[in-house]
Parts: C-alpha cells; sequence; structure tokens
C-alpha cells in the first residue's frame, strides 16, 4: 500500500488523538484536584490522596498516550501500519473511578452530615 493512498492523513490523525487525550487528561487533574477540595473537609487525609491519586493517573495517562503517539507515528510513516497499546485507556480509567469515588464520599458524607 502506497503512503499516499493509504488510510491515514500523515501526522495529523495521530497528532489529533494526542491533543483529545491531553484535554482528556487534564479534566481528570483538575477534576479530581477539585473534588479534593470539596470533600477535603468531609473525608480528610483520604480526599487528599484520592485527588492526588486522581491527579497522578492522569499526569501518567498524558505521558503514556504520549510515548504511544510516537511510537504510532513512527510506525504509520515506516510500515503504514497503527502500532499503539491500551496503557492510556487504563490508566485514564483508573482516575475516573479515583474521581467517582471522591465524588461518591462527598455525596455520603453530605447526607451523613444532614
Amino acid at each position: 500500500m502506497s503512503r499516499q493512498n493509504g488510510v491515514y492523513d500523515p501526522g495529523l490523525q495521530t497528532e489529533r488523538t494526542l491533543l483529545a487525550w491531553r484535554r482528556t487528561c487534564l479534566a481528570f487533574g483538575v477534576a479530581s484536584l477539585v473534588a479534593m477540595r470539596f470533600t477535603v473537609e468531609a473525608a480528610g487525609v483520604l480526599a487528599v490522596f484520592a485527588g492526588v491519586l486522581g491527579a497522578g493517573l492522569a499526569v501518567a495517562a498524558y505521558v503514556a498516550a504520549a510515548i504511544g503517539y510516537r511510537r504510532a507515528n513512527t510506525s504509520l510513516h515506516r510500515t503504514g501500519e497503527l502500532n499503539h497499546g491500551a496503557a492510556p485507556i487504563a490508566l485514564a480509567t483508573a482516575a475516573a473511578l479515583v474521581l467517582g469515588v471522591a465524588c461518591a464520599v462527598y455525596v455520603v458524607m453530605g447526607a451523613l452530615n444532614d
């Protein structure tokens, strides 16, 4: 298969994916820190741990996505085949789960305090 007749647009497809991962990871990181801010009075140190863990997982997901971008871009240009892994998805899922747990703690603690 010729690179000119390929399924992808050289350079832009993987770059758009990396930019989407950047926005997603930034949203998870900020949301984790905001959730920490709102749950710290109710959950104390657990809220700080969850907020830092969620933000850290978001950063790790972005780093994994950036590494995957380089791998996919190189693979597409050399062989025309997409080579990627699932590490960013797993890390982003873990960040979302931590955020969800923090929000659940906030709701439960708020209900118990009323």
